[in-house]
């Protein structure tokens, strides 16, 4: 019962503070970018919440129970991205647009931008989708299977659209300072409880060394190929992470948007840290469990992607599993918010606004029309949710298709002033259509050569065709004129 009142009562605390900020969104840009005013520790906040959503509560913590320590090379691809972001997320706020899609046509062109706004809303559906699927197994749990995971799914999409779409970015900043707080006092107070809970460290470590010895190393067992298939996909997903570059549009000043990104590094890591050391315990616990393997053996992967939260309901005290499943509605509802936000402004703002309305509509009505795409979008993430069997495989397409298609021409945006629209335009088109091929082939068991390559290293060919046509194109093309590059260099 706790658990249930618990996390009723944290998810009442959040709407009142969303029907409290709806108030403040007067205007277009109050409603996208949270007027521009946004302080560092709201952002510091709201920025960690970005990033550790169903992805890492479920798809981290899956490939962690699975792989153990090595799964840090996942996390690490963020924390390398993370720096690199530092250096640019003050000119990213000089520009001040409201997409990554409008940087994007500023430096290369129109093409590069509705490429990358295709781009982002079909991954980004992913994402959201993989928090819906996240909610569906958390009510599962929480109710001890009378919920369904696809009744749970079906709810956890009309919760987030609903605290989506009454706010919009006043709403996600506001609450996500809330949530930070609560992941991090969550997952810290559990880690020594689940460890009590196997009769304390050294139980734990014995239990890991008879059973898979090679789990408390970042190495042993694993190829330099395996840790690169790994590490490329948040790392290429961090650098081009839109909703992020929206977010430092919302800083109050560049400054902001450095000082941010430090903090952001911080929590990030932490964070991260911690879900692993949970999942390695939770590995030590269930290590006997048939739940969490199959008939030949081999890890049930659904399964272990819910190890956090089996903890949170079956090893700890029911005050610390309480914590630990409000956290996890932080976690879902923060990530799913920020990405139906993205899609919903990335669709309004580059495809719906220029082609279909009127630059001088009333600001009021794109309010609306975005609330309205926001419906329309989550509802779609839901269909596309049913493609995918776990969260770990939804997040390895969905990195590498941003990653692949938008990072390599957005750090060229910053870094190489050579860089032409011909090769931007080619290289996101090469980077945005190699996953999707590899999946329906998958899909369709044909085989052409290494194609279908395996999920886990589907990042490495993406980004060499993009970085090839990239470099090729750009130095086989004039090049760009001095208003193109300068404003990025300033």
């Amino acid at each position: 019962m706790i658990y249930s009142v618990v996390t009723i009562v944290y998810l009442i605390l959040l709407i009142g503070v969303i029907i409290y900020k709806s108030k403040a969104v007067k205007n277009e840009e109050d409603f996208v970018v949270a007027g521009r005013g946004v302080p560092v520790y709201l952002l510091v906040g709201t920025l960690v919440c970005t990033w550790i959503g169903s992805g890492s509560l479920f798809g981290t913590a899956g490939l962690t129970f699975g792989t153990g320590f090595g799964a840090l090379w996942f996390s690490a691809g963020a924390w390398v991205g993370i720096v690199v972001i530092y250096f640019i997320a003050g000119r990213v706020r000089k520009i001040s647009k409201f997409t990554l899609t409008d940087i994007l046509e500023k430096r290369y062109n129109h093409t590069a931008k509705i490429l990358g706004t295709v781009t982002i809303i079909v991954a980004y559906l992913v994402i959201a989708g993989y928090q819906f699927k996240g909610g569906g197994r958390f009510l599962s749990i929480l109710s001890k299977g009378a919920i369904d995971v696809e009744t749970g799914a079906f709810i956890a999409c009309v919760t987030i659209i609903i605290f989506t779409a009454v706010a919009g970015m006043v709403s996600i900043i506001s609450i996500d300072i809330f949530n930070g707080i609560l992941m991090i006092l969550a997952l810290f107070i559990a880690f020594p409880f689940a460890i009590a809970s196997h009769g304390g460290i050294a139980e734990v470590v014995d239990t890991i060394n008879n059973t898979s010895p090679q789990y408390m190393s970042l190495t042993q067992g694993r190829d330099p190929w395996w840790i690169l298939g790994i590490i490329l996909p948040t790392f290429l997903l961090l650098v081009s992470e839109s909703s992020i570059y929206q977010k430092f549009s919302s800083a109050k000043d560049s400054d902001a948007a450095r000082k941010a990104v430090f903090g952001m590094l911080i929590g990030v890591i932490a964070i991260e840290f911690v879900i692993t050391a949970i999942a390695i315990v939770g590995y030590a616990i269930y290590a006997s469990d048939p739940r969490f393997f199959l008939a030949d053996g081999s890890i049930n992967q659904a399964m272990a992607e819910e190890v956090i939260l089996r903890i949170g309901y079956e090893q700890v005290p029911s005050f610390v599993g309480a914590m630990l499943f409000a956290a996890g509605v932080a976690i879902i509802l923060s990530t799913g918010n920020t990405f139906l936000m993205v899609t919903s402004t990335n669709l309004t703002q580059d495809i719906l606004k220029p082609y279909f309305f009127k630059k001088t509509v009333d600001p009021r009505k794109l309010i609306r029309i975005q609330q309205i795409c926001i419906v329309v979008l989550g509802l779609l993430g839901y269909v596309m949710v049913t493609q995918f069997e776990t969260v770990l495989e939804m997040a390895f397409i969905s990195y590498t298709m941003i990653g692949a298609s938008l990072a390599p021409v957005l750090l060229a945006s910053f870094f190489w002033k050579r860089v032409t629209t011909l090769g931007g335009v080619c290289s996101i088109a090469a980077g945005m259509s190699i996953p999707v091929v590899n999946k329906v082939l998958e899909v369709a068991g044909v085989s052409f050569g290494f194609f279908p390559v395996q999920t886990d290293y589907i990042a490495i060919p993406s980004l060499i065709a993009s970085l090839t046509l990239l470099i090729v194109v750009s130095l086989l093309t004039p090049k760009p004129d001095d208003d193109k590059w300068k404003p990025f260099f300033e």
